[in-house]
Order: structure tokens, then C-alpha cells, then sequence
């Protein structure tokens, strides 16, 4: 069995009195890749912010290598290896792409604020090295040639790729995409397979992450959690889970005797 890299046990979410998510126990191996799915407000992206620190759960752990990081500042998560992408794409307009990727190297290149301000040697060399970091991630990815153009003004696929590459500057162990594939097309949603894939052995990362589009899920996932009203109703590998009525069901609205 592979070392568990992240974990919750019986994370609860609730606002008022609505539940979000209950007693979600997940449990994510190293280099595997994990998916949440259920249907539209399942629980899935409220997940995603407790896990991430976004959110403070009601009750209930999440654990990374298993160190309780539960109700940790964002900026200490990301600290400790955890990177995530949002649903809607994040860039930061005005930045061209190169920038966008040096914003998600700060953590390498903090330094103090006399150092920064004067330009030191030291923080010169953090700052070049940030740099280069960043290039070689543009490289391998495909978008060097796209550094200098303002990240806004790239296709939508690349710019979904280009979420993904500052997510990657932190440096991670564990990655968490929030529907990478929303808006692709066919063709894009195959290259994210294949891309998704590469991270993975790449960069020897553990990839979660959440998806409605099936194709890419059943593609990528060597297991998947299924969320319904927050609430856990299947996980397994992806046949497994295919087949699961309880899945079907929330998913298509129909019974096991095929009843609306």
C-alpha cells in the first residue's frame, strides 16, 4: 500500500443549518490520482476550502503525512506542500505569464523587508533563481513561448494550464484541481488527460481533484469518492463506480428498478 500523503476523518462542514458535508473520510495514497465527483452542490468545492484552510470545519480532521493541519491559514497549507487551482480561473490580469508564475514562487523568494526593498545580493539571488524556476516550468509545459504575453490574452485551455503551472511553482506534494477540464473542448479535454498524467510522474505528485466531465474522471482517477447532499455514497476505482446504483441514481435521478 502506498504511504497516505492526505486524509480527512469525519470532516464536517455545515453553515447554519445546512450541512455541506458530513463525515467525509477520504484517503489519498503518494502519486495517486483521486477524484471527488457528484452531482452540482454535492459538497465537492466546500471540501476542496476546508481542506485547503479556506474554510474552518465544523468538526472533524484533515491530515497531511499524518500531521493535523486541521483549521491551518491557507499560506501555511500551501507552506507545507498542499497547492490547489479554483473552479473559476484565477489569473491575475495585468501580469503576463511569466509574472502569474512568480507570484506562486514567493514562498521561495521571502525574504526581509529591507533585503527586498534595497535589493540585496541575497534576495537577488532567490529573486534569478525564482526566475529560472519558473521558465523551466513554462518550458515543460509548452508555454515558454507565451512568457511575456499578458496571461489574460491566452486560449482558454492554456489558461488553465497556466493556473495549474502557478500551483506548481510552491513546489507541492500534492496537487488539488478544481475542474481543470470545465470549458475545454473535446480535444483539450484529452490533452488534459495526458497532461494530468505527466504532473503526476513529472513532478511525483499526488493529485485530488474534482470533475463533472466523465471522460476525463474514468481517464485519469485510480479512485474516486462520490458525493451526494455532502453526504459519501460510493467510492472505489472507476468501473467500480460506473456501475453503482447509488451513483446512478444521484447522478440520473433514477431508482434500481429504473423509476424517475
Amino acid at each position: 500500500m502506498p504511504e497516505t500523503i492526505l486524509s480527512t476523518q469525519n470532516l464536517t462542514m455545515r453553515f447554519g443549518g445546512l450541512t455541506a458535508v458530513s463525515d467525509l473520510n477520504i484517503s489519498i495514497g503518494k502519486n495517486e490520482i483521486v477524484g471527488l465527483i457528484g452531482p452540482n452542490g454535492a459538497g465537492k468545492t466546500t471540501a476542496f476550502n476546508v481542506i485547503t484552510g479556506m474554510y474552518q470545519p465544523s468538526s472533524g480532521k484533515v491530515l497531511y503525512r499524518d500531521q493535523d493541519i486541521t483549521g491551518s491559514k491557507p499560506h501555511v497549507i500551501t507552506q507545507k506542500g498542499i497547492a490547489r487551482t479554483f473552479q473559476n480561473i484565477r489569473l491575475f490580469h495585468g501580469l503576463d505569464v511569466l509574472e502569474n508564475v512568480l507570484v506562486g514562487c514567493n514562498l521561495s523568494i521571502a525574504s526581509g523587508f529591507f533585503s527586498a526593498t534595497l535589493h540585496l545580493p541575497g534576495y537577488r539571488k532567490r529573486a534569478a533563481d525564482a526566475e529560472a524556476y519558473a521558465m523551466s516550468l513554462l518550458e515543460k509545459v509548452g508555454l515558454a513561448d507565451a512568457a511575456h504575453k499578458e496571461a489574460t490574452s491566452l486560449p482558454y485551455g492554456q489558461q488553465r494550464r497556466l493556473e495549474i503551472v502557478r500551483a506548481l511553482a510552491t513546489r507541492p506534494t500534492v496537487l488539488l484541481l478544481d475542474e481543470p477540464a470545465a470549458g475545454m473542448n473535446p480535444q483539450e479535454s484529452l490533452d488534459l488527460m495526458n497532461f494530468i498524467h505527466r504532473l503526476r510522474d513529472e513532478f511525483d505528485l499526488t493529485i485530488f481533484l474534482i470533475e463533472h466531465h466523465m471522460q476525463v474522471v474514468m481517464g485519469v482517477c485510480d479512485h474516486l469518492y462520490v458525493l451526494d447532499y455532502g453526504v459519501t455514497i460510493a467510492h472505489g476505482d472507476p468501473a467500480t463506480i460506473q456501475r453503482d446504483p447509488k451513483v446512478i441514481e444521484a447522478y440520473l435521478g433514477v431508482d434500481d428498478a429504473g423509476n424517475k
